[in-house]
């Protein structure tokens, strides 16, 4: 009792030894120089020290051009009128550059057009029968289509639409020197901030003469068809003929600060749609209006099936200011990324993980944690194990218990401790030979201190003797089950991929899918070893722990 007094009487403190090296103080000050020119150099270059605001815009075009069409008995020119289509929606415009025309269409009754509605006599053709396909509804007619062919009758607008393919080459590629004019307006709402891409300083003038151009008028809002088109890699002839979709992006990446004041729009372009024919069953762009005319009373329609390239105008932004806080957040938590380093040990006679930092002088085992996590229940990873257990006593039999006496450890284990794998309590012996760091008597010597840590905070029966341990551990079944998810296609897996599933196995076991504050989960010496034993590697030589973020081993 009096011995536990004076214990909590104790203090300890860490000795701090000065050496006057110009070698030594050059190195320190020159690694501590390097570290923060690079934290400095990466928070200029990311603008980390900046708040930022995500972009809220609108977007309105105008397009300009006639052109000429080669269709006969139909109007040779076409304004923006017939060749813009109707509204394509929010942020895009559609330009006419293909058409097929089927002139003086009255309601009456002809034949399908073939392939659709084949027939022999009247029987194969149902009255009042109309699909997806059909130009019209049939009337129970069987009537000739040509000198070989004939198909059902059909009540429609006559004559049917006969042409499936567009021409070429397109007859409206006049449309490539078409331009358009677009304005975006932005606007950042943290910081109160409205702009457009028409800039302040540029003058009506300058609008009315410019054509935009990537290396001598990146800025000017005005942009002919064919260049567009150009930019995103595409031809605007082989386009023109079955349409497309063509994306016109404008990225705002805005700096508000007062002395490096910049927000200027930047302009891309990409073809958004399959540009292969033979690659899709509907290629391009296309869509079907009509031209409505009375003729002696009678009805009658131009029907257009028209085919054409539609942009998109897609628009993306930030915009960054200096802020005290954002700045201080940076600093603190690159600082204490590099000052930090946590490492975390869970004891099977623990409830506890033991978040702790890497010693110089103690061994793991022995160094004091710096934080207690409470390890969490899993009642996933529990009725996982229950289903993994029950498959693996239909499938092998008993698993025999380990017994640490049979590991080939560096100078042996003594023959008094092969009684741990039948669960009875660690019997006092000498320490000699012993590891003092070691409390199962299972562990490897190990000249690094952050490896010298046990399954065990106080002596007793190690965890590689519990059949828990071989069943999710050691098993190969398991393990090529879990690889084999990975995967699916690999049929035999080496003892390398074996061995780095066991460890990753028993960290998702003892640790939990993400270890608290990303520490660095150790495995212990006992338990890697057994698990290096059980898949050994070919050449003897296996890699020690890394202690920096990411994984262990």
């Amino acid at each position: 009792m009096a011995c536990k007094l004076r214990n909590l009487c104790q203090y300890e403190t860490n000795k701090l030894v000065r050496i006057q090296s110009v070698k030594l103080g050059t190195l320190k000050w020159t690694l501590n120089g390097v570290i923060l020119m690079f934290i400095c150099f990466m928070m200029l270059w990311n603008k980390e020290y900046q708040v930022y605001d995500m972009i809220m815009s609108s977007v309105t075009t105008k397009i300009k051009g006639v052109a000429l069409s080669n269709i006969p008995d139909i109007g040779e020119v076409w304004d923006v009128l017939d060749y813009s289509g109707p509204s394509q929606g929010k942020n895009s415009f559609f330009v006419a550059t293909n058409v097929i025309v089927t002139k003086n269409q009255k309601q009456g009754r002809c034949p399908e057009v073939p392939p659709w509605g084949l027939c022999q006599y009247d029987m194969d053709c149902e009255k009042g029968f109309s699909d997806q396909q059909s130009h019209g509804v049939q009337t129970g007619s069987c009537v000739k289509y040509d000198i070989l062919r004939k198909t059902c009758e059909i009540a429609a607008w006559c004559p049917v639409e006969s042409q499936r393919r567009p021409p070429r080459p397109a007859l409206i590629t006049s449309a490539e020197n078409f331009t358009v004019l677009i304005k975006n307006n932005i606007r950042f709402p943290a910081f109160n901030y409205i702009r457009r891409n028409i800039l302040p300083e540029m003058k009506d003038s300058d609008l009315k003469g410019c054509i935009y151009d990537r290396f001598t008028k990146p800025y000017c809002p005005v942009f002919r068809l064919g260049d567009i088109v150009h930019e995103a890699k595409e031809n605007f002839s082989d386009m023109a003929v079955e349409g497309g979709v063509i994306g016109i992006q404008i990225n705002w990446d805005c700096d508000l600060n007062r002395f490096f004041h910049s927000c200027l729009p930047k302009y891309s372009f990409r073809r958004l749609d399959e540009k292969e024919s033979n690659q899709t069953l509907y290629p391009g762009l296309s869509f079907r209006f009509a031209r409505y005319s009375t003729m002696n009373g009678v009805e009658q329609r131009t029907l257009f099936k028209v085919y054409g390239i539609r942009f998109d105008v897609m628009v993306f932004g930030k915009a960054g200011k200096f802020s005290i806080i954002q700045l201080i957040i940076y600093i603190g938590s690159t600082l204490s990324y590099y000052a930090l380093c946590l490492l975390c040990i869970s004891f099977v006679d623990e409830e506890q993980l033991r978040l702790v930092k890497k010693s110089q002088k103690k061994s793991l085992q022995e160094t004091k944690p710096v934080i207690l996590h409470r390890w969490k229940n899993n009642l996933t990873g529990k009725r996982l194990l229950m289903s993994i257990q029950q498959r693996e006593q239909n499938m092998n039999p008993p698993i025999q218990t380990f017994q640490c006496s049979e590991m080939k450890a560096d100078g042996g284990l003594t023959t008094e401790h092969s009684d741990l794998g039948t669960g009875t309590p660690l019997r006092e012996m000498t320490r000699s030979g012993i590891l003092q760091w070691c409390q199962c008597g299972c562990c490897h010597h190990s000249t690094s201190l952050h490896e010298q840590v046990c399954c065990r905070q106080s002596k007793g029966r190690c965890i590689t003797t519990c059949s828990l341990f071989h069943l999710l551990v050691l098993s190969r079944s398991t393990l090529e089950t879990a690889l084999l998810y990975e995967t699916p296609l690999t049929e035999q897996h080496e003892n390398n991929q074996l061995r780095h599933e066991a460890y990753a196995h028993y960290i998702k076991w003892r640790f939990g899918e993400k270890t608290p504050m990303d520490a660095i989960p150790v495995i212990p010496s006992c338990c890697l070893w057994r698990i290096r034993d059980q898949y050994p590697s070919t050449d003897g030589k296996y890699s020690s722990l890394r202690v920096h973020k990411g994984h262990p081993f």
